[in-house]
């Protein structure tokens, strides 16, 4: 599927999964026609638009959705949230983007619209959950149902956004191990990142469960067993993800939590050899400061040996400083 703005395929396909070819930037009219002549048989029409908000807030309106419902696909800023509208839901679902030189956690929403005979998906940019979907009903292997091909997109893009989410597990698998050898070898920056993308996801990935439960529980007549079944599946999965960035999250905490404690270790043990250093030093420097000044008087002036005793009581008080020390354990 092309990555170009205001980009929009339809498919018509038979209750059997035949599907005619599908029709690209088809007039308004055209897509309309093929909803109408859908509706009162068992298949369905799927309609994609992929552009900028007012491309799909006017192609919307033009094929006949509720003003509700456009006002809600064609938002700017969207969260993932199931809405029922009349006999039909909107639900809002996210997915990694995988296109080139993009961020995963730099996540695309996709808009989908769902009644009895009609299906519309829409997304600012693309997403190659969308592309699978395309891929397989040009293959012959078309979902039988608008709710069926839901939880297909829902299933699609949590198999897409497994390999991210396993990178992520495979980094802190070895930030675990270069812990054990040497947490100093760590980049903070590298930490920092594998947190961050882990937080993004897990605030997309949480409510979209939530969105996916709501369309399961509010169990709309038209949507059959088998799409019932992928829906609770895509729940499944979804959960699951959440989990396993929840746990993520807690060990990149864990790893962050080990090198600050290490660097506190380390820097305590610093500050105690310049701290047993300058109390060492400090009664020899005050023997030296002392005998150092330039009056009279001073003890051992005109002894020959003044020199020799002064240096020998200097080696006796650091010998014993360094006895007590050992004694309590400061070296």
């Amino acid at each position: 599927m092309s990555n170009a703005e205001n980009y929009s395929i339809f498919y018509l396909i038979a209750g059997d999964g035949n599907s005619a070819p599908a029709h690209r930037n088809a007039e308004s009219d055209a897509i309309r026609d093929a909803i109408d002549s859908a509706r009162g048989t068992s298949g369905f029409v799927w309609v994609h638009f992929q552009g900028d908000v007012n491309f799909i807030s006017s192609s919307t309106q033009s094929i006949g959705l509720p003003g509700p419902v456009t006002r809600i696909i064609s938002a700017q800023e969207t969260r993932p949230r199931c809405t029922v509208v009349d006999e039909g839901a909107v639900v809002i679902l996210r997915g990694v983007n995988l296109n080139e030189g993009a961020e995963p956690e730099d996540m695309i929403s996709i808009r989908v619209w769902l009644e009895r005979g009609l299906i519309v998906t829409c997304a600012i940019r693309q997403l190659l959950g969308v592309s699978d979907i395309c891929e397989m009903i040009e293959t012959g292997r078309a979902p039988l149902s608008p709710a069926q091909l839901a939880g297909q997109i829902a299933l699609r893009l949590a198999d897409r956004t497994e390999p991210v989410v396993a990178s992520l597990n495979e980094q802190v698998d070895d930030l675990e191990e270069m812990l054990e050898d040497d947490a100093s070898r760590i980049s903070r920056a590298t930490l920092a990142d594998i947190r961050r993308t882990a937080i993004i996801l897990r605030r997309y990935i949480f409510p979209q469960r939530d969105a996916l439960t709501t369309l399961v529980i509010e169990e709309l007549g038209w949507i059959d067993q088998r799409a019932m079944s992928q829906l609770r599946e895509a729940v499944d999965r979804v959960t699951r993800l959440t989990e396993e960035l929840d746990a993520l999250r807690d060990r990149a905490q864990v790893i962050h939590d080990q090198i600050m404690d290490e660097r506190s270790e380390r820097m305590n043990r610093q500050m105690l050899v310049l701290t047993v250093v300058a109390a060492l030093f400090l009664p020899i420097s005050f023997l030296t400061g002392l005998f150092g000044m330039n009056v009279g008087g001073l003890p051992l002036e005109q002894n020959p040996f003044g020199f020799a005793i002064i240096v020998a009581a200097m080696a006796v008080i650091l010998i014993l400083e360094l006895l007590i020390f050992r004694w309590m354990r400061l070296i």
